[in-house]
């Protein structure tokens, strides 16, 4: 769709997997299935951590918020990904476009700085355990947790805003299933080297600086765990933070691979983003979430442990 310079653009079509209808029929199966998952497992464990008076502690705290977050995080596309699926016109307006980034980024950021404070708090409670119940108190880690927010929001903010201000005069067509904000500043008839300069510092600051203290937290860890002279102690340890690993390596595993990528393969595919770009993005997007829980529940014994109790409560009171 070509657009004069003159015209005002007021939607953006989503291109997706258009011109593929069966295979939009699966997505739309699929991703229908993972959302619920993804409701009903991070449901549940904000649930049990909310019931179960042992899960008020600073690690479960920090695991309501990352699950409320990824129920967050895919609702602001899921749902209208599944209507783009079935309709034939694939269409988003500016305003709906602008605050699906906002809320997408917003999200995502959150999620990136999360994950750092949970390491510390992993950091703290493995290396400094007498010291902990002091140094990640309540007047401590509700902060954290609440600062991890307020920087997402400022950054997208800040991002989002840019980006809504450059001209869009030519092309409409943003070849992504959600308004991602990389894909839709891509579109704008004008120099985006400003906003990719701001990006970049956000991207430094907001998600390679949690990534660097992560590794320095679970170095820190290692170390304090290789010192443990029981095979039984070093996996009792281990297993209190593995879920938090797996998770983060997945998490960055994947948003790295979409941010990260050399230059020159996007401009072999500028023209359409190929296949696999559109898988990690979903991955990202869908899959991450709903494993979250499955890896906190099946990997954690307290999770279980909770879950058992109040299973057994509700059926003795019945």
């Amino acid at each position: 769709m070509e657009w004069d310079n003159q015209t005002i653009l007021v939607e953006f079509f989503l291109k997706g997997l258009s011109g593929y209808p069966r295979l939009e029929l699966l997505f739309f199966v699929l991703i229908l299935i993972m959302y619920v998952v993804i409701l009903l497992g991070n449901g549940t464990l904000i649930l049990i951590s909310i019931l179960d008076s042992h899960l008020h502690t600073p690690m479960y705290f920090f695991l309501g918020n990352l699950s409320f977050l990824d129920i967050s995080y895919t609702t602001t596309s899921i749902p209208s990904t599944l209507v783009s699926f079935l309709s034939e016109r694939k269409t988003i307006s500016f305003t709906g476009c602008a605050v699906q980034m906002f809320l997408g980024l917003a999200m995502g950021t959150t999620e990136c700085v999360l994950l750092g404070m949970m390491a510390v708090d992993r950091y703290v409670a493995i290396c400094n355990p007498l010291r902990y119940p002091v140094i990640v108190s309540k007047e401590s880690y509700v902060p954290m947790a609440a600062g991890s927010w307020i920087i997402g929001v400022v950054n997208s903010a800040v991002q989002t805003v840019f980006v809504v201000q450059l001209p869009f005069c030519r092309n409409n067509v943003i070849n992504h299933f959600s308004c991602e904000i990389l894909a839709v500043m891509k579109l704008a008839c004008a120099d985006i080297s400003g906003n990719e300069f701001i990006m970049l510092v956000a991207t430094t600051l907001f998600i390679l600086t949690p990534l660097l203290l992560i590794i320095v937290s679970y170095t820190l860890i290692i170390v304090s765990i290789l010192k443990i002279r029981s095979s039984e102690g070093r996996s009792k340890v281990f297993s209190t933070c593995s879920a938090h690993l797996t998770v983060v390596i997945i998490f960055y595993g994947t948003i790295l691979f979409m941010y990260m990528k050399p230059k020159s393969k996007e401009k072999l595919n500028s023209g359409d983003m190929d296949a696999t770009d559109k898988l990690i993005s979903m991955f990202y997007g869908v899959v991450t979430p709903m494993v979250n829980p499955l890896i906190y529940s099946l990997r954690n014994k307290d999770v279980k442990e909770a879950a058992k109790h109040l299973l057994r409560r509700k059926v003795f009171n019945k």
